[in-house]
């Protein structure tokens, strides 16, 4: 086996604990860019359906094959939610919390979709990285929050991560190409928010647009050299 193959995630993980209760993988997108809001999807996977070939990490798949991954996702009988919170709550909340928010969101919404299916509540929730997430909105739905198992590089190791990456990392992205759209002196689209060498120029030229975090660094720096 190669070692491509080898670091390809399974579902192992969902295995260990689906005696508990669906197993959702979650997933965020867009923690680091400059601009743009933060996005979390959460995904649950039916144990009696398949999964499209070559899921794995979003970030080691084109943008082409995410969007194919994306629409196979969506087609079968798995259940998921996309979720965001915008640059306005990162700069009130702070990136980690408005990351927290975007996830609580997406699992309220997958939890109404599981409801509907009458297949219970979660019974354990994949989370990519090394945090457990604050999931006050979750907890109030429910008599008591699933098992939460935080698993770092996740998405490379769990199918329901995996699919989770994806969903939030494509969805972050047409949200970035609408705001290239609206904005179109930044290049959102090619960067897609994060601090290139191009968007940095062009913040130098026309100062942040209604999309930029004014509490990240860079920002922040040329507000204050604006005063």
């Amino acid at each position: 086996m190669s070692a491509d193959r080898a670091a390809l995630p399974d579902d192992r993980l969902e295995l260990a604990w689906q005696d508990n209760g669906p197993v959702l993988g979650v997933d965020e997108a867009g923690r680091g860019p400059w601009a743009g809001p933060v996005t979390a999807a959460a995904f649950w996977r039916d144990p009696g359906a398949g999964l499209p070939p070559g899921l794995t990490d979003s970030k080691k798949l084109s943008a082409p094959a995410r969007q194919r991954l994306e629409t196979e996702l969506k087609r079968g009988p798995h259940l998921f939610c996309v979720a965001e919170a915008s640059a306005a709550e990162i700069d009130r909340l702070g990136i980690l919390p408005a990351t927290f928010l975007a996830m609580d969101r997406a699992l309220c919404g997958l939890l109404g979709a599981l409801q509907d299916r009458a297949l219970g509540q979660p019974g354990c929730l994949l989370i990519d990285g090394n945090l457990v997430p604050r999931l006050e909105g979750l907890a109030a739905q429910l008599a008591g929050l699933p098992k939460i198992l935080p698993v770092v590089k996740g998405d490379s190791k769990s199918l329901s991560i995996a699919a989770a990456s994806i969903l939030a990392k494509t969805d972050r992205d047409r949200q970035l190409d609408q705001l290239d759209a609206q904005f179109p002196a930044y290049g959102f689209a090619r960067h897609k928010g994060y601090g290139t060498k191009e968007h940095a120029a062009a913040l130098a030229r026309h100062g942040p647009c209604p999309a930029h975090r004014r509490s990240f660094r860079p920002i922040a720096r040329l507000l204050g050299a604006s005063d």
